[in-house]
């Protein structure tokens, strides 16, 4: 037994996969209890499940309307579930000794590792610190910022919360609001809509890129990984919005109606959410099926390694854009601004995009044998799901058990990542000394 759960601590992409798995175990438990909901009564398992893996999985996808369902304790519970799964697990375990200025162990600084995605130990225990303070610090600005508009409009204790709880839901990219219908009443409001933004930006860049935006004022300092990261996400957010605005600009059941000014932030605002956060000011239902697809391929790439968003991810998506335009020109090699980028990183990017589509195609047919659905509204809701961005096109509710487990699957699994699992149950190879002669195979 002691030998087991020593391999287990020793497999760091195994204790990150059963560690969320247990974290969403417990939040289901507790919210299954009549005393998180407005009415008493219990929400029942499998939907008290499904609400711990969308928040744990900083997803947002809901059963319920979270305002109207939970009373002020179960949205602290989800809230709570929220910062475990955006910062990460072993990130806030580690807290506590950080504070007390403890030595962390090796086994947790391989753990970490696994969850922040960086490549090596050096300067891991400052780069921990610097997420939880800048975690805190930039969700407590973000609140002050939205409190603003929130105090005047629901009065100090209620304007406060909403705040915070905004505030948290945004950086961590889950998109769990408390509003109602999200940001829909607020679609004009420069200060609600620039501050959820920076949240989500800031979120889904990656704790290790902030730290180089932060400490770096010089733009050629800055790493490949950071400039890919930023450059990515640069041009899928302002090329999102531009298409969106023209697709939906005479669209009378979305933007039709909306002057200019609001057209023009309603379409930034969704091609920002788009990238892995859940929230939205506009009804998504009305929304062309052209605009859906366009938000499938947003949500699909989503955010950057790293940070609290999902997707295939920014850097993944960089490097096969950049290996293709090499195979076209010819070239033998694949480089991103003037650096080589080893074949090893083209492959498990290749990887993961494979994974990625095998799931994604493969539960949205599964699904679509079971729910009476529009087969591309079953595919939003799948890849909603799978990069952790939780917007819907009104699906979640009216979902089967099935469906529902099926989706909580999906979550997990986007959140955790493909390889990150496959890394914790899979059986590490030695490397073979034997060398195979080169097969002759025709593609194209």
């Amino acid at each position: 037994m002691l030998e087991k759960i020593r391999s287990i601590s020793l497999n760091p992409p195994l204790v990150l996969t059963l560690g969320f798995a247990l974290i969403i175990f417990i939040g289901a438990c507790l919210l299954s209890l009549g005393i998180f909901t407005r009415s008493g009564q219990s929400i029942g398992f499998l939907n008290a499940l499904f609400t711990a893996a969308s928040a744990t999985c900083v997803t947002g996808l809901v059963v319920v309307n979270t305002l109207e369902y939970w009373n002020l304790a179960g949205q602290i519970l989800i809230l709570t579930l929220i910062q475990i799964g955006g910062l990460g697990i072993m990130t806030l375990a580690t807290l506590f000794p950080l504070v007390m200025r403890k030595r962390i162990g090796l086994t947790s600084r391989q753990i970490i590792r696994e969850q922040l995605n960086v490549e090596s130990f050096s300067g891991l225990v400052k780069l921990l610190r610097y997420v939880l303070y800048f975690s805190l610090a930039v969700e407590a600005i973000g609140a002050l910022f939205l409190a603003i508009v929130f105090v005047p409009d629901f009065g100090l204790k209620l304007g406060l919360w909403r705040s915070i709880f905004h505030s948290v839901s945004a950086f961590c990219n889950a998109g769990f609001d408390i509003m109602g219908n999200s940001m829909v009443d607020y679609r004009s409001d420069i200060i609600v809509n620039f501050t959820i933004m920076t949240l989500v930006i800031v979120g889904g860049l990656g704790f290790g890129v902030n730290a180089e935006i932060f400490s770096k004022k010089k733009r050629k300092s800055f790493s490949t990984h950071g400039k890919l990261v930023l450059t990515t996400s640069l041009v899928l957010t302002v090329l999102g919005a531009l298409v969106f605005f023209v697709i939906e600009y005479n669209n009378i059941y979305s933007l039709g109606s909306e002057n200019l000014g609001t057209k023009s932030l309603v379409s930034l605002f969704q091609s920002v959410v788009a990238r892995t956060a859940g929230f939205n000011s506009l009804n998504l239902g009305a929304i062309r099926d052209s605009s859906a697809v366009l938000m499938l391929m947003l949500m699909f790439v989503g955010g950057s390694p790293g940070s609290t968003a999902g997707g295939l991810k920014t850097t993944t998506f960089g490097v096969l854009f950049a290996a293709t335009i090499s195979v076209i020109r010819g070239e033998e090699s694949v480089r991103i601004f003037r650096k080589k980028v080893p074949t090893e990183t083209v492959l498990k990017s290749l990887a993961l995009v494979i994974i990625s589509i095998v799931i994604v195609v493969g539960f949205s047919f599964l699904l679509s044998l079971t729910e009476d659905f529009a087969y591309i509204d079953i595919l939003y809701e799948v890849v909603s799901a799978y990069a952790t961005v939780g917007v819907t096109r009104g699906l979640t509710g009216d979902l089967s058990n099935f469906g529902k487990l099926l989706i909580i699957l999906t979550m997990y699994m986007g959140r955790i990542g493909p390889l990150t699992m496959a890394f914790a149950f899979g059986k590490k190879q030695k490397k073979s000394k034997l060398e195979y002669p080169d097969a002759n195979i025709a593609v194209g």
